[in-house]
């Protein structure tokens, strides 16, 4: 009976050698690497704020950040409290009762000891209840535990009526013997209001920043579970894992045009280095949802006596990238990686080599047949901080890129993206940002003349939410006037140009080509614009408890444009896919419904309001 006490004790003693702990630096460098979800925005934007003040470092480009980096970010800003006003003074330490467990500790505030209790279940456990969760740490730090239920609702109304937005669930968080980590959460959440179709504002083909989902079927708005969660293997110097969460690659505020996490969570293996303070190496292999059936796939039902129905599947899709970083001096961080999509019937081993260059790769796997490449892409992203409370920022995102298409005399565009910002903070005045972002993706950027190679998944795309042939302009001020409360007053512009399905024309005598596509002139033909201004108040009351009211107003419309429709242009299309080739109001119409939920057709001032735990 004492046999699995000695084997959990023995594993205990050599997962503290020094072959996994020492590293120079204190034991104190150990913590949880369990991801914090970048939609609770409120302490993204405090770090956000810690940075471009100079007073901590931290790498924007990925996302999101694990709560022991958070955590060591905050022990960071504590050390230089000397730089903070009393406001950030306050905001730091409400923010460190969070990252207790991260830090060792338990939450001090609205706490109480139940020792008698944990004697009772352990006899080496001390337990915290705060805000409202329940935090274990056992006394030798071997065990750490976090519960926290999740609850919230939002209440929208505008000219089109009112929607509700309500979500609950529970998380729960362990880190065992330093070195391993487990977590998983599930939101259960549903849409309500005026009819089915306008209750959904989110669909993969609709031109907002708000995160995609996949809904269930429900006769009363749209339904949809968020299960997420994961294990992670970590040392000092870095971690391996398993997981499914939504990622961000890319500096950007608004929206990033590398890895937006535009789309629902997907399940993944992940790679993290950090063996020195100047480099970071992340990589992962995802496995995407295709929403492209397979006709060789399916399975074969009973359906009726004497009867079978085929019941076709999905198309295996799956993602591989990874992600350089390098920060050599202070003010300057700089990361590159590439990444492919590809859609063979298993896994493909040689993405799984984390540092390699994925299209050389599919050369060698596809080229010796004359098949179809898979799709890749390659990016970059720049941060610099030229002085304190200033910081400059530029992702590039290259889907496809030939020299020769630089020439004036070319009239084929490189289908790229690119986008650019800067964030003017705590100058003249204390707790005051000013932010901006401007971004612009070419025509056939994200897409493949193969849909299930198309840089999406579940249909949504994986880049910049407003896709290719795009710009958008975003500007924001905030404030923080005092501990735990935001306000943000924001205008974005996003345009959509003229719209083409990636075709390939075969012309005699040459290779497939896209040219009648990419000579189009980009950007010279809207057909859709919305212009939003909007303002917003959040109050965190206490940790992942937050409040919120928001005031907005948008304007969505179509255009029709005037020139010669061209080959895989979209002016409408059949449900068999067939082009319609509409015109006049029902084109403009046929727009407006593609790319805008109905809610938020036209001119509208919305008013929302909301309380949640947890985000």
């Amino acid at each position: 009976m004492r046999k699995p006490a000695k084997i959990l004790s023995i594993l205990t003693v050599f997962l503290t050698l020094p072959l996994w702990g020492g590293n120079g630096r204190g034991s104190q460098l150990y913590a949880q690497r369990i991801p914090e979800a970048i939609e609770y925005t409120e302490i993204y934007d405090f770090l956000e704020e810690l940075t471009t003040d100079g007073v901590i470092s931290s790498n924007a480009a990925i996302k999101p950040y694990t709560r022991d980096a958070i955590g060591r970010m905050l022990a960071e800003a504590q050390r230089k409290d000397s730089l903070l006003n009393k406001r950030q003074k306050d905001d730091l330490q409400f923010y460190m009762q969070d990252y207790a467990l991260e830090l060792d500790t338990l939450p001090t505030y609205y706490s109480y000891g139940h020792r008698h209790v944990t004697q009772w279940i352990t006899g080496v456990s001390n337990l915290s209840l705060a805000d409202p969760s329940l935090h274990i740490l056992t006394k030798d730090k071997i065990f750490k535990m976090r519960v926290r239920p999740i609850l919230g609702m939002d209440l929208s109304y505008n000219r089109h009526g009112l929607l509700m937005h309500r979500w609950y669930g529970a998380e729960i968080q362990m880190d065992i013997a330093h070195h391993l980590s487990i977590w998983g959460s599930i939101r259960d959440n549903s849409w309500s209001g005026q009819g089915i179709e306008g209750s959904r504002v989110t669909k993969p083909q609709y031109l907002n920043n708000i995160p995609g989902v996949q809904y269930k079927e429900a006769n009363y708005g749209g339904d949809f579970s968020d299960s997420r969660g994961g294990l992670s293997l970590y040392m000092w110097w870095g971690s391996i894992g398993v997981q499914r969460e939504r990622i961000q690659w890319g500096d950007a505020q608004h929206a990033s045009n590398i890895l937006s996490a535009h789309n629902p969570a997907v399940p993944m293996v992940t790679l993290q280095l950090t063996p020195c303070k100047w480099f970071q190496f992340d990589y992962f292999h995802a496995w995407l949802p295709s929403n492209v059936i397979d006709s060789s796939y399916y399975y074969a039902e009973r359906y009726k006596e004497g009867e079978t129905k085929l019941n076709y599947r999905p198309a295996n899709k799956f993602m591989a990238a990874n992600m350089f970083t390098f920060m050599p001096i202070k003010y300057i961080q700089f990361s590159f990686g590439n990444s492919i999509v590809y859609a063979e019937r298993n896994v493909q081993a040689a993405y799984f080599i984390p540092i390699a260059f994925f299209k050389s790769l599919d050369h060698l796997l596809t080229k010796g047949v004359n098949s179809e490449n898979q799709n890749s892409q390659v990016f970059a992203t720049i941060t610099v901080r030229p002085t304190d409370h200033l910081r400059l920022y530029g992702s590039f995102f290259l889907d496809e890129f030939k020299f020769a298409r630089l020439k004036p005399s070319n009239p084929e565009h490189n289908p790229v993206s690119y986008l650019v910002g800067f964030n003017w903070s705590g100058w003249p005045v204390k707790g005051l940002a000013l932010r901006g972002e401007f971004m612009r993706s070419y025509i056939a950027c994200y897409t493949h003349s193969i849909k299930v190679l198309d840089y999406t998944s579940n249909s949504y795309n994986m880049g910049h939410y407003m896709g290719d042939n795009s710009q958008s302009i975003f500007v924001q001020l905030s404030y923080r006037p005092t501990r735990s409360l935001r306000l943000t007053l924001d205008y974005t512009r996003d345009t959509k140009y003229r719209a083409y399905d990636y075709v390939r024309a075969y012309i005699a005598g040459q290779r497939n080509t896209t040219t009648p596509i990419i000579a189009q002139k980009p950007f010279s033909e809207k057909i859709w614009r919305n212009d939003v201004v909007s303002f917003r108040a959040v109050y965190e009351v206490f940790n992942n408890c937050y409040a919120h009211v928001d005031v907005q107003w948008n304007n969505a419309r179509a255009f029709v444009p005037t020139s010669e429709r061209i080959l895989g242009e979209d002016r409408g299309w059949n449900a068999d896919g067939t082009s319609q080739e509409l015109s006049g109001d029902a084109l403009r119409d046929y727009y407006l419904n593609k790319y805008t939920p109905t809610y938020l057709q036209g001119a509208n001032f919305t008013f929302t309001c909301g309380l949640s735990f947890g985000f």
